[in-house]
């Protein structure tokens, strides 16, 4: 599922576990800003957290027939096979316009 928007860098915060339970809204609040969360205990870093979507993200991403598409992908814009998004608008409205004439042609 894509992001809502692009973040800028987040701010990585460190909080021990045992303050953590009692900040739980909080700590959520801040992940919906962009910011992550490093759980620790005992000083030690044993999890991470983000946002939700970013999360969906990322669990997209490893997905071997994700990865094969992205390899496809850049292996056709390095060969010259992709042109810039621009470019597609006005193509599309020339298509679009060609499909107006022929249906206006079939009705007449």
């Amino acid at each position: 599922m894509p992001r809502k928007g692009a973040r800028s860098k987040s701010e990585v915060k460190r909080v021990p576990i045992t303050e953590a339970r009692s900040r739980v809204g909080a700590i959520v609040k801040s992940l919906r800003r962009g910011e992550y969360v490093v759980l620790e205990k005992d000083g030690v870093p044993v999890a991470g957290m983000m946002d939700i979507e970013e999360f969906e993200d990322y669990l997209e991403v490893q997905d071997p027939k994700i990865q094969a598409y992205i390899r496809k992908s850049r292996a056709e814009h390095r060969s010259g096979k992709s042109f810039p998004a621009e470019n597609l608008v006005p193509e599309l409205e020339h298509v679009a316009q060609s499909v107006s004439i022929r249906q206006a042609r079939l009705k007449a």
